[in-house]
């Protein structure tokens, strides 16, 4: 069952039951607190938290979700990825646990014939809070569950909260055994590669006063309004449904994998290494796509520096596996297609989309090139003295100097068998913002004399500024700057300024 299938029937099963088809909300959602949507609940979450009225009792989503603080597992695992989408259904003081478990039941366990996912209910496990016997309760009656397939897991596991004041309350988790070849019997308390979780039942009941951690926290009462929050991982299904070990080989991401392997040459599945690296490409393309097609650019700080990482992973793990071609034009479009079954904004938005990716891959290609050499000599150097780490002087050379972040450096040491010294790369780059801020103090209230800009206004009109349309121009030099004056050329080492008669540069005010 191809993954746009299985979300199709997830949404269409709640919309034969009275809820609301929500579309997913972008993954830059405004929220002080996420770089991007992680969750399918966080869109709805001032209704959670009472600070809106909510439009419906009932609700279904299948959100677009990105989360990165696992990246360096990416490929690594059966169920790590950056992209991934949640598909949900909740309840605002509509139906609350047994509604929330008879739905989650027939959908599950229903045949395909009729709009289910067909999965064997003798395979079907859940988790309960200790003290939740309703809940067990439910699944025993409602479910026919027998209660040794009902295992009880601690407040870490099966209490959800926000993490700050506010609504919480206890879940049950269900999970589907894969069988005695992927480990030990004894349900998910015995081991959660056998027994995959696939969707969560969120029971919202409790206002808390106090979050100190996720099993530490103070309950002020109960909440005006019981409400159902649920999350089913998409990905998750999709594998278990196709057959596949991971997500990574599901219909859509695999076909990236293919297309990797056929431009490097080498074979997916002959080499552990080459592996993880075929899994990093096909995650962090379709991860770049999405994020692109919501408005994120490549940049240094928050978002765009995230999207960078992606984009630079993706295309340095290409390297590593034999192919030095430009791989975003050969992968980003087997993505697009998809992906576009599901979201056809990736395909209508394709053209800013391409050129945004492409860009940052020609940009990175020079760095990347000069770097390695700078980060050759420096490990040979290391290992030649006879130490096991790259100092924090050349780790900051490599940043200052060629644009390689620290996380780039610190993987090639660690491919390498090399250590680094983060502190002294750390207190590196405090020094030179010191220097910035003393420099742009010294600076301040001094008197700029424009006159040689007006001078080159009047000559030649304004710069044709192109960022909203391109992000590459063929460009002619209409002057060179240096201390206020225009002079002929600069020399090696000085700092001056070009002006140019059009330009894709983000000029910053």
């Amino acid at each position: 069952m191809e993954t746009a299938e299985i979300r199709r029937r997830f949404v269409a099963h709640f919309e034969r039951h009275g809820h609301t088809v929500v579309p997913s909300a972008s993954l830059l959602l405004d929220d002080p607190n996420l770089l991007f949507v992680n969750a399918g609940m966080v869109p709805f979450k001032p209704y959670f938290l009472g600070q809106e009225t909510p439009k419906w009792d009932r609700a279904t989503s299948v959100q677009k979700c990105v989360r990165t603080l696992d990246i360096e597992e990416v490929g690594k695992t059966t169920r790590h990825g950056t992209f991934f989408q949640m598909c949900g259904n909740f309840s605002f003081g509509d139906y609350f646990k047994e509604g929330a478990i008879r739905f989650a039941w027939s959908l599950v366990t229903g045949s395909v014939d009729d709009g289910g996912f067909g999965f064997d209910p003798e395979k079907i496990w859940v988790t309960v809070l200790p003290s939740d016997d309703e809940a067990k309760q439910l699944w025993h009656e409602v479910a026919g569950l027998p209660f040794e397939r009902i295992q009880e897991r601690g407040l870490e596991d099966n209490y959800w909260n926000m993490g700050v004041p506010g609504p919480g309350g206890p879940c049950s988790e269900i999970y589907v055994d894969r069988g005695p070849a992927y480990g030990p019997d004894g349900g998910p308390n015995a081991d959660e590669d056998r027994f995959l979780e696939i969707w969560n039942l969120v029971f919202m009941q409790e206002s808390l006063s106090q979050v100190r951690s996720k099993a530490d926290f103070d309950v002020e009462g109960p909440l005006p309004a019981k409400n159902i929050d649920t999350g089913m991982g998409l990905e998750r299904v999709a594998y278990l449904l196709q057959g596949k070990e991971n997500l990574y080989e599901i219909d859509e991401v695999f076909p990236v994998i293919e297309r990797a392997a056929e431009l490097s040459g080498r074979k997916y599945g002959a080499d552990p290494a080459d592996d993880v690296r075929f899994r990093v490409v096909a995650d962090h393309v379709r991860s770049a796509l999405m994020l692109i097609s919501d408005g994120v650019t490549p940049g240094n700080e928050a978002r765009g520096y995230v999207l960078r990482r992606l984009l630079r992973r993706a295309i340095r793990s290409m390297r590593l596996l034999g192919y030095d071609g430009p791989a975003l034009r050969e992968l980003l479009p087997v993505s697009r297609d998809r992906m576009k079954l599901s979201y056809p904004e990736v395909e209508t938005g394709f053209d800013r989309i391409s050129r945004v990716a492409y860009a940052e891959e020609d940009a990175f290609a020079k760095t990347l090139l000069a770097g390695t050499q700078l980060f050759d000599r420096a490990a040979d150097e290391v290992r030649s003295t006879g130490r096991a780490q790259l100092s924090g002087a050349q780790a900051f050379t490599l940043h200052d100097t060629y644009g390689f972040p620290i996380d780039l450096t610190l993987e090639m040491a660690s491919e390498a068998g090399l250590g680094v010294d983060e502190q002294g790369f750390r207190g590196l780059m405090a020094e030179q913002r010191e220097r910035a801020k003393a420099d742009a103090k010294a600076k301040k209230g001094q008197h700029a004399d424009t006159g040689v800009y007006r001078g080159i206004l009047d000559a030649h009109g304004p710069t044709d500024w192109l960022a909203y349309e391109t992000l590459q121009t063929e460009s002619r030099v209409l002057a060179v700057l240096s201390g206020g004056a225009g002079v002929p050329a600069l020399g090696a080492g000085e700092v001056g300024e070009v002006v140019l008669d059009r330009t894709p540069f983000y000029a910053e005010s």
